[in-house]
C-alpha cells in the first residue's frame, strides 16, 4: 500500500531583500568612522554594513549610493530602515559626479 504524499503549500514570509539607490555619493572611510554600527572593511568587502535594531535589519551601503536592506518582514519595515539609514547618513552624503560628455 502506497501513502499519498501531501504537501502544505502555507508559508510565512521571514526575509525580505530590498535595493534601493540614494541617488548619492556615500563616503564609506568618513560614515565607518563616525557611526556607531557600521563596520566597512573595504579590504573583504566593498560596502559598509549597517546594522539596524529597529527594525532589525542590515543594510549594505556602497559609495555609489546603492543599499541593499536584508532582515526585514515586511514592505513597512524596509521603508522605516531605510529613513533611519537617510537621516545617519543625510550629513555624509555628496551629489554624485556628472558624467563627462
Amino acid at each position: 500500500m502506497t501513502k499519498k504524499l501531501t504537501i502544505d503549500s502555507a508559508f510565512k514570509i521571514e526575509n525580505i531583500v530590498a535595493s534601493a539607490n540614494l541617488g548619492v555619493e556615500l563616503d564609506l572611510y568618513t560614515i565607518a568612522s563616525k557611526i556607531r554600527n557600521i563596520e566597512y572593511e573595504p579590504e573583504q568587502f566593498p560596502g559598509a554594513i549597517l546594522k539596524l535594531k529597529e527594525p532589525k535589519a542590515s543594510l549594505l551601503l556602497f559609495k555609489n549610493g546603492k543599499v541593499i536592506c536584508t532582515g526585514c518582514k515586511n514592505e513597512r519595515e524596509v521603508k522605516y530602515a531605510l529613513e533611519r539609514a537617510i537621516k545617519l547618513l543625510a550629513s555624509y552624503a555628496k551629489p554624485l559626479p556628472v558624467p563627462k560628455k
